[in-house]
């Protein structure tokens, strides 16, 4: 069904849109979109400091002491 929308039908779509909620509700809308995704965008990026974080905390030395080596 959607396959057989061209740039006519878009066109139509749009201007039907602005019409029926005009052109200040809608540029207040992009600009609510616009904050979510920067914040989205924030929060990966804080997620994956966090995970990067807690990764180098779990990591621990696992080489043998000095005299585990002798033994060896």
């Amino acid at each position: 069904m959607l396959n057989n929308i061209g740039l006519p039908g878009i066109l139509l779509i749009a201007v039907v849109v602005l019409v029926l909620f005009g052109r200040g509700k809608i540029s207040s809308l992009m600009g609510e979109v616009g904050k979510g995704i920067t914040s989205f965008k924030k929060g990966i990026s804080e997620g994956s400091k966090e995970l990067e974080e807690d990764a180098a905390a779990d990591a621990r030395d696992v080489t043998p002491a000095d005299a585990e080596k002798d033994k060896a």
